[in-house]
């Protein structure tokens, strides 16, 4: 049986949403209907039809709310909001441009940690590339990479990062992750021996050595940008024609401030094979430098990209043991383990734990 909707769900409270967001200046919500429903490990999704009384021809006829599930994850403080309301109160919300899908409202409750996002409906408009696992095409992961590529450029150093949107982490919060990390990878070995070749289990420990060093390519608080966090291309909503403007970036849970190479080494390097990588992984990554530049970013030259590129895949690597442990099932954790690793070897990562 499916948990009640949130409050937000309600007629009146729609109602008084759609009016903040300037969509419904008269009439109102009188009925709403729950069209489909999808559970993940830490939220649900649900399409909600709406019936109005009085309304604009051009009200929205159906909205998506995603909400927390009870007991299920949401922010780790009673007093912090949770990241997804977070990011559409106060990263969206002042963004120029429109690379995100729009929100109507983002709630955030203290004391049961219940929280909601309500947003446009675009499944007439937008489309997701493909069925997972398989990758899109080159003009479709163009298009992807380059509404990535305006999204890092439009937070790109912004003086706002880590004051009032997102917070750094400092050397201890990384040395308490590897630590952590190191605790998973030995229980990972226990389980999964038979996976881990003496030579793999030496980059692991070598990486658990160098970690804090490589991450003071973070620590200098240069060239880093807002990342979605879990960028894969199944976050992306790819529009049906033209008409319908650019790609959408959905789904931020899991963002924060890093390196914009993150997310293209999370797409690439660790979701596909070699074969796919050595076709499109150098004409992906100039076309989202040239993006870069074309949209006001400076001082970070192609061979910067490069070895950001690289160091990123390297932490690719640790992915896959954090799945395991937080029981993601293995066609998901194994598939990217071994294509992280292969990624390693392509493109040299060892050499930057020398």
């Amino acid at each position: 049986m499916m948990e009640p909707l949130p409050a937000i769900a309600e007629p009146e409270s729609l109602t008084q949403a759609l009016r903040r967001s300037g969509v419904l200046d008269r009439g109102r919500v009188c009925d709403v209907a729950v069209e489909s429903s999808q559970e993940k490990l830490r939220s649900r999704t649900i399409r909600l039809r709406l019936t109005y009384d009085g309304a604009p021809t051009g009200a929205p006829g159906s909205l998506v709310l995603k909400a927390g599930v009870p007991n299920r994850g949401g922010s780790s403080s009673s007093t912090a909001r949770h990241p997804e309301v977070a990011f559409y109160n106060n990263v969206a919300s002042i963004m120029s441009e429109r690379l995100v899908p729009r929100c109507f409202d983002a709630g955030w409750d203290p004391g049961t940690k219940g929280w909601h996002v309500l947003l446009e409906d675009l499944t007439d408009t937008h489309f997701i590339a493909t069925t997972w696992p398989l990758p899109p095409t080159m003009q479709q992961c163009e298009s992807i990479i380059q509404t990535r590529a305006r999204f890092h450029a439009a937070w790109w150093d912004d003086p706002r990062l880590g004051v009032s949107l997102g917070i750094w982490r400092d050397a201890d919060v990384m040395d308490r992750r590897l630590r952590s990390f190191a605790e998973q990878f030995a229980r990972f070995t226990d389980r999964h021996g038979e996976l881990m070749s003496t030579e793999r289990r030496e980059l692991y420990e070598r990486l658990l050595q160098r970690g804090l060093h490589l991450f003071e390519r973070y620590l200098s608080h240069r060239n880093l940008t807002i990342i979605h966090g879990d960028a894969h291309v199944w976050n992306c909503f790819l529009p049906r024609d033209a008409e319908h403007g650019d790609v959408l970036l959905f789904d931020w849970e899991d963002w924060g401030i890093y390196t914009g190479t993150t997310e293209l080494a999370y797409m690439m390097a660790m979701h596909w094979y070699p074969d796919r990588r050595h076709q499109l992984e150098r004409p992906l990554l100039d076309h989202y430098h040239a993006t870069l530049l074309e949209h006001g970013v400076s001082g970070y030259d192609r061979h910067a990209l490069d070895e950001d590129y690289r160091l990123s895949a390297l932490w690719q690597i640790m992915r896959p043991v954090g799945q395991e442990a937080n029981n993601i099932p293995p066609r998901v954790w194994w598939n990217n383990l071994e294509r992280a690793l292969l990624a390693v070897d392509d493109l040299g990562c060892r050499e930057l734990l020398a």
